[in-house]
């Protein structure tokens, strides 16, 4: 099946591009409205290096331990260190910048995480999890991306679970009459949700090549971490803490090199296709 299907142009309003061919005429010279303010470097400040910007979301921390494994891991320290892993990598590149919504063990709300990956333009947002499940034979990850309502029981439970402490409500288009707002709020909903799909599709199949992944691995349910109304978005449950094999692989560096390695490969084929895109669009 055609990418385009699932990663048509881009609307970027998120990094200040906005594909006027997909608006009503008489809403094109709003275009510059919909646009976030960036502010220019001041004194002693540096502007940000080149490349786009992957906001990663190690989950939990502080006093969120997240999943506890069968041996007595903790899931937040699982993800910051995957993360971590997956930042090292990304940048290794020299393509990306990547910033962690924590780098260390504290608790941030959920909607601060989403928060700031707007605020900092992000281009993508990741989050990473280690959950647990009631059958400690359920092993292997699994990639989801936002919807109304859940693919199976089991992802409604891991939302459930995740979402149990936060609650997030979407950005407004502020200034702008309601009719406009709405159009131009639904154009921005559609390609993320589009994009979000495309960078799914891309992790899972990184993803399957490396490390065991659960069957229909790619999934989706109403996670609050993945609710940015304008930031194509995933979760990466990275395995089961509640699974002896998969807690044993994911406190080893080498497992999660190999997994950060996986989900290096798949931002990477979502950005090329992103870039391709944006050249036929001219």
């Amino acid at each position: 099946m055609s990418n385009d299907r699932f990663f048509p142009r881009r609307l970027l309003i998120g990094q200040g591009l906005l594909a006027s061919f997909l608006l009503p005429a008489g809403l094109r010279p709003l275009m510059a409205h919909a646009r976030p303010t960036h502010h220019p470097a001041g004194p002693g400040r540096h502007a940000p290096p080149p490349g786009r910007l992957v906001m990663l979301d190690p989950g939990h921390g502080g006093k969120d331990p997240g999943a506890i494994g069968v041996s007595g891991t903790y899931e937040k320290h699982v993800a910051l260190a995957a993360a971590l892993e997956l930042k090292r990598q990304l940048e290794a590149t020299g393509q990306y910048r990547v910033e962690l919504t924590r780098r260390r063990d504290v608790f941030i709300p959920l909607e601060s995480r989403v928060g700031h990956a707007q605020a900092r333009g992000a281009a993508l947002f990741v989050s990473m999890h280690a959950d647990a499940l009631p059958d400690h034979g359920v092993r292997g990850a699994s990639v989801y991306t936002l919807a109304a309502h859940a693919s199976d029981a089991q992802s409604a439970q891991l939302a459930l679970r995740e979402n149990a402490a936060d609650r997030f409500a979407g950005r407004a288009f502020h200034g702008m009459p309601p009719e406009v707002a709405q159009i131009l709020a639904s154009l921005v909903r559609r390609e993320t949700r589009l994009g979000s799909a495309k960078v799914a599709r891309d992790m899972v199949g990184a993803l399957e090549t490396s490390v065991p992944v659960l069957p229909n691995p790619e999934r989706h349910a109403g996670f609050v971490v993945l609710k940015a109304a304008d930031v194509p978005s995933v979760l990466v449950e990275m395995g089961f803490m509640s699974n002896r094999q998969d807690e044993a692989a994911l406190r080893r560096p080498d497992h999660r090199v190999r997994l950060a390695a996986a989900m290096r490969r798949a931002v990477e084929a979502y950005f090329a296709t992103s870039d391709h895109l944006a050249r036929m669009a001219g």
